[in-house]
């Protein structure tokens, strides 16, 4: 069975600058994206049920783009890097470089974001 986290309202699910070793399906509730300029956070975004959370520091490995908190009670299935490594060892070479490609030009893309 997957492990899932539960999040009230307001509560932090990562933030801006931190590591992380999985990312999460919000299998229920709303979620809101923020972005630091300064002392301020800035929301640049939303992520609503059936969506993914967290999967580009979890692609390339890099720090959090972006904090996330919730806007309402959510609950998110947790996927651990091991979970993707494992079904990557199936897949064709092309694949893998596919998914590293995609997250690098969307974090070149974040990085361009002006609030």
């Amino acid at each position: 069975m997957s492990e899932t986290v539960r999040l009230m309202p307001n509560e932090y699910l990562m933030r801006e600058g931190e590591e992380s070793s999985e990312m999460y399906y919000l299998q229920s509730g709303t979620l809101a994206v923020f972005k630091r300029k300064g002392d301020q956070e800035h929301q640049i975004g939303s992520i609503i049920s059936g969506e993914l959370v967290g999967e580009m520091s979890f692609l390339d490995k890099q720090p959090r783009s972006a904090s996330v908190k919730a806007m309402s009670e959510s609950i998110l299935i947790v996927i651990p890097r091991e979970t993707l490594e494992h079904t990557l060892e199936t897949m064709p070479k092309w694949f893998s470089a596919l998914l590293h490609t995609l997250a690098d030009r969307l974090r070149k893309a974040n990085a361009r974001i002006r609030i």
